[in-house]
């Protein structure tokens, strides 16, 4: 039994080592909200809302996720008794929409929860592997800058190589990357930024061997993505488009993609994660995880989530390194030969590191049983 005595939002503001450019904006401040949570019995549980400053990638910012938390999600969830973490997205399912803000609340009481049972989150969840393959992402740049940077993280070790693409910087581009690294696994991330007008420009990317492409079309339109994909031979991955277990059902019943990207963040958290995972094993369906430019509390829960069986292609996992001079969990998340080992220690095996924290933190809310 968990009863929430006491949650703590922890404002964080860090610079990213490098800025981060998709098809929409240039990231180089990263702002997140920490959750800390504490049971009666004193056990502590760490989540994080990974939502973004603005609403480029889903409707979600990092405000809006804290109005919902403050007014809404919290005081729903302190001072209640849950047997297990997915009885929290069940007493939330109220409330329309705002996965981001609910998967940060709910990922905290999973590591709770798995700390009091003494288990790792990987075995709560079912995970199955010892260490995952990693991937990499990496942004639009001049091409000099991500031929080196690809070829930089080759030599890490680095299973995938994960680019973003827009009109525009789409198929000279995937034809300068596959000359220079014909062997690669490569992938291209649109981010919605594509029509069905562009199905030839699309087609043009046959050639190259992509393992897949990434969310070619806007988040809302899965029909428009199975005539896309009757007209491709790469595989559409769908990312945006998913938010819920209803959507990946949708998705494999029309037949509007071939691969699934699963980002706990994006679908409400690890209850409905673990949803999809299985509704894809069911069907056969190949995913992997997403990520979110995100600290190491929800890199460890990534880790964790892809220990599962169903996750059969490397995800954005990637070393903590790639992102912050210095993260906040220790240990760091790190690559060894191209894996990245699943912890086996309670909960999510890393430990939030206050002195480090605490340099980024600009703001802290108190919520206790007693207001």
């Amino acid at each position: 039994m968990i009863e929430i005595e006491k949650i703590t939002l922890y404002h964080l503001s860090m610079n990213l080592k490098k800025p981060f450019k998709n098809s929409i904006e240039t990231l180089q401040e990263r702002k997140f909200l920490i959750v800390e949570a504490i049971d009666t019995s004193g056990v502590t549980g760490w989540g994080e809302v990974s939502a973004f400053s603005s609403p480029w990638y889903t409707e979600e910012t990092i405000e809006t996720c804290l109005h919902m938390l403050k007014d809404f999600f919290i005081p729903n969830v302190v001072g209640r008794e849950f047997n297990h973490p997915s009885d929290v997205p069940d007493s939330l399912a109220r409330y329309k929409g705002n996965r981001m803000a609910k998967a940060g609340l709910e990922s905290a009481v999973w590591d709770l929860y798995a700390k009091k049972k003494g288990i790792s989150l990987a075995e709560a969840l079912g995970g199955t592997r010892d260490k995952i393959p990693a991937g990499v992402v990496v942004g639009l740049a001049p091409l000099d800058d991500m031929l080196k940077e690809i070829e930089r993280y080759q030599k890490e070790g680095y299973q995938r190589i994960k680019i973003k693409i827009q009109p525009g910087h789409d198929v000279e581009l995937v034809k300068a990357i596959r000359s220079r690294f014909p062997n690669i696994p490569l992938m291209a991330d649109a981010n919605s930024s594509y029509g069905l007008k562009d199905i030839s420009r699309l087609k043009e990317l046959d050639e190259y061997h992509l393992m897949m492409i990434e969310q070619p079309l806007q988040a809302d339109d899965i029909v428009d993505h199975r005539h896309l994909q009757k007209h491709l031979k790469t595989a559409i991955c769908l990312d945006e488009s998913i938010c819920s277990a209803d959507d990946a059902r949708r998705a494999i019943e029309l037949g509007s993609c071939k691969i699934i990207n699963i980002k706990p963040s994006r679908v409400g958290g690890l209850t409905e994660a673990l949803k999809i995972h299985d509704l894809c094993r069911e069907h056969q369906m190949q995913v992997w995880c997403g990520g979110m430019l995100e600290t190491g509390i929800s890199r460890a829960q990534n880790v964790a989530l892809a220990s599962l069986p169903q996750f059969t292609i490397p995800g954005d996992i990637s070393s903590s390194s790639r992102y912050w001079d210095e993260d906040i969990v220790t240990p760091d998340i790190r690559i060894d030969n191209g894996f990245i080992s699943v912890s086996k220690q309670p909960g999510l095996g890393v430990e939030v590191n206050q002195d480090i924290m605490r340099k980024y933190v600009t703001k802290m809310d108190v919520f206790t049983q007693h207001g």
